[in-house]
């Protein structure tokens, strides 16, 4: 099921003011996701890095727990653009095996694929998780969030890994997409909520003033600071 917010009429969206900065847009996306609010099984899963700073207004506004979905695409050897599969955090994988068949990629080469994507997967947890536990998602509301999609690429493949994770339900959450980009994803996961679905769409950057790079640094402070203030 998919939901959007005030800026439903396309018309409207071209003349919404932009968000000041992805904290702006995340309590905006807050607003939308109001029914989760203090659900002990619900929790933010936000895409590092720009999309952390999102999350944490929202894990922050609805008081429940916010940690980091990395995800890895396994790119076809010879042509990594052309995803395989993915890995994302906890340990979900996925392989899309009529690519595989289709692109002739042989075992050996999937697991050498996997092997180096793992190695960078767990680089990055060690840098953003640090000592906290991996994720064990079974049961429970994970809320993915970003701070805009564009093809829609990456989610796609993080909503697919985080299926064999067993989640009880799965939300995507953005404040801005395309409408065609955000039809396609609302099919795949159990819930889909986008603040501004824009007609026209030339970039996320566009639906800021503030769309700096955000940095490793950024992100740890967030994800420390959540750990210390959302109950």
């Amino acid at each position: 099921m998919g939901r959007s917010g005030d800026a439903m009429n396309p018309d409207r969206m071209a003349t919404a003011p932009p968000f000041s900065d992805r904290a702006e847009a995340g309590r905006m996306l807050a607003r939308q996701l109001s029914e989760y609010a203090g659900r002990r099984d619900a929790i933010v899963l936000a895409l590092p890095r720009g999309g952390v700073p999102v999350g944490y207004e929202v894990a922050r506004v609805l008081g429940v727990e916010l940690d980091v979905l990395i995800v890895r695409k396994l790119g076809v050897p010879h042509y990594p653009e052309l995803a395989m599969g993915a890995i994302a955090s906890g340990g979900a994988l996925y392989l899309d095996e009529q690519t595989i068949r289709m692109a002739g990629v042989t075992q050996p080469e999937v697991v050498a694929v996997l092997d180096d994507e793992r190695r960078e997967l767990a680089r990055r947890e060690a840098l953003y998780r640090g000592q906290r536990p991996p994720l064990n998602l079974e049961g429970r509301t994970a809320i993915v969030v970003d701070d805009g999609i564009a093809t829609g690429s990456s989610v796609r493949v993080a909503i697919e890994a985080l299926r064999t994770g067993k989640p009880a339900r799965i939300v995507v959450a953005v404040p801005v997409a395309p409408e065609s980009t955000a039809k396609r994803l609302a099919g795949l996961a159990d819930e889909f909520v986008c603040t501004r679905p824009a007609r026209h769409f030339d970039g996320v950057g566009p639906f800021y003033q503030d769309f700096g790079q955000t940095s490793d640094a950024e992100v740890c402070a967030l994800l420390a600071r959540a750990h210390q203030d959302i109950p």
